[in-house]
């Protein structure tokens, strides 16, 4: 190659390399205070931006937990727990701090949203009994969920309570979402999942209610078990009916052929 040509090369790259604040830099984590009923005080970090969502703590992650700590005796103490598109992981972590024999803690297998929930989780470690078994993993709804189901302590074949919050606007992730459920949930007349949500597009409220068409066909009896109206909006921004932006809508499904 000539100088001539080497010369055109090196000013062609500099033509087409971004400067170096071309693109804005990462945003920095946040963190978010609750304290449960039990007195303890967690520090949720959340990671700065993502575009699943994972930067925020979801109104139905905190009414979920709610009812958790409510129902613990049947839905929490001694049993298996897995979360579904955890993010901060709250409802898992209380779930641990509040005596389960097991929880697992999946979001989708990205490095930041993974490496945020074992940041959670290893921060409430002090609060948590010290038998507390608590794993993070990453988990694509509707793959493979052998890798899940190996986490759980031998001879059992399912998990106990299943914990899915505001993850229905990803309508087209339902049937996927039910799939995993069918395939992790146990095969027992006491196994729960539990799937917590707010119509934060009020206009796709009937989109978001078809994930419960699909759990029927699947085999699962839907029974609404709670519906509570927040303070405040998430969105505040955002177009559509307030009351609905600021309602959390709480389900429970069961294996409908295992009802006593």
């Amino acid at each position: 190659m000539s100088t001539e040509e080497e010369e055109e090369d090196l000013i062609d790259s500099a033509i087409f390399q971004e400067p170096a604040d071309y693109y804005p830099p990462p945003k920095p984590a946040t963190f978010e205070s609750r304290t449960l009923q039990t007195g303890e005080t967690l520090q949720l970090r959340l990671v700065g931006h993502n575009p699943l969502w994972g930067h925020h703590l979801w109104n139905g992650a905190q009414v979920v937990t709610d009812y958790l700590y409510d129902h613990s005796e049947g839905l929490v103490r001694g049993k298996n727990v897995l979360e579904l598109g955890a993010g901060a992981g709250l409802p898992s972590i209380a779930a641990a701090i509040w005596g389960a024999k097991m929880v697992l803690v999946t979001d989708y297998p990205d490095e930041d949203l993974v490496e945020n929930m074992r940041i959670n989780v290893d921060a409430a470690k002090d609060v948590m009994p010290p038998s507390s078994n608590v794993v993070v993993q990453g988990h694509v709804w509707g793959a493979d969920t052998e890798p899940m189901l190996s986490k759980l302590p031998s001879h059992t074949c399912g998990f106990d309570t299943l914990l899915l919050a505001d993850l229905l606007f990803n309508h087209s992730q339902h049937a996927a979402l039910v799939s995993t459920i069918q395939a992790t949930l146990a095969r027992s007349s006491e196994a729960r999942a539990l799937v917590f949500f707010t119509p934060y597009t009020p206009w796709k409220f009937d989109k978001d209610l078809a994930f419960f068409d699909l759990a029927r066909e699947g085999g699962l009896q839907v029974t609404q078990v709670i519906k509570r109206v927040m303070d405040k909006l998430m969105f505040k921004d955002d177009r559509g009916d307030e009351l609905l932006r600021r309602t959390v809508f709480g389900y429970e499904l069961r294996w409908i052929d295992l009802e006593r």
